[in-house]
């Protein structure tokens, strides 16, 4: 297996990244390739295509042993289902795959041809495999049963987000921030409203409390790492 290409976006860690792809719409990212795969032969036709899929590694959870039972978040921690029944990133191969949306082909003059995407749920840097056209009418089910994956209620929080902090997210990513909050970044299974949440997005450390359908944004800080 050869890494083709990588993603680039807002998000320098795991936490608060969407459950799946698609969720927000306003998430942006690029798709470099390998010096190898450069070529601009290799996507020829890919502009006539909406939708891409993407084959790609979960870097970060990487696992010398596997388990055949995991336990989802979306059921609480607290159930365990087969690791094959779930989207798990802890699997005897750390692959994921995901639907994007192709907003343009972009051509660099020292990266060839990049790929804007929106609607990943990938980490910045995250290596990927392949990438494949999305069929609409092969690749989608709307009769399919998804277990116990059941799409939820539709809720967003409410986000209070203070002008003052507000004020220091740069414009062109107060739109994707708030929704990445409103869908709520915790994970599934805590509930702690005394619980003060970090996250790190678009060079910025967000940090914030969730009382019921309420999420209180606390602080916002330029973040200094590179």
């Amino acid at each position: 297996m050869k890494i083709i290409a990588h993603i680039f976006n807002d998000f320098p860690k795991k936490f608060g990244i969407p459950r799946q792809s698609g969720i927000i719409d306003s998430l942006q990212g690029r798709i470099v390739f390998e010096p190898e795969y450069r070529n601009p032969e290799a996507i020829r036709g890919l502009e006539e295509f909406s939708h891409i899929w993407l084959i790609w590694e979960f870097s970060e959870a990487k696992r010398d042993e596997w388990s055949p039972t995991v336990r989802p978040p979306r059921l609480g921690g607290n159930v365990r289902k087969g690791v094959f029944a779930t989207r798990s990133p802890f699997r005897p191969n750390p692959i994921g795959l995901s639907s994007v949306k192709l907003e343009k082909i972009e051509t660099d003059p020292k990266l060839g041809p990049v790929l804007h995407v929106s609607g990943a749920d990938l980490m910045n840097g995250t290596p990927i495999y392949d990438i494949k056209p999305y069929i609409a009418y092969t690749d989608s089910h709307p009769e399919a049963v998804s277990g116990f994956a059941v799409k939820p209620a539709e809720y967003l929080l409410e986000v209070d987000f203070p002008d003052e902090l507000l004020g220091k997210v740069p414009m062109e990513h107060r739109e994707s921030l708030m929704a990445v909050l409103a869908h709520d970044p915790r994970p599934q299974y805590q509930d702690d409203p005394e619980r003060i949440y970090g996250m790190e997005y678009a060079h910025l450390e967000v940090k914030f409390k969730v009382a019921g359908t309420k999420l209180s944004v606390l602080e916002t800080t330029l973040n200094s790492k590179p």
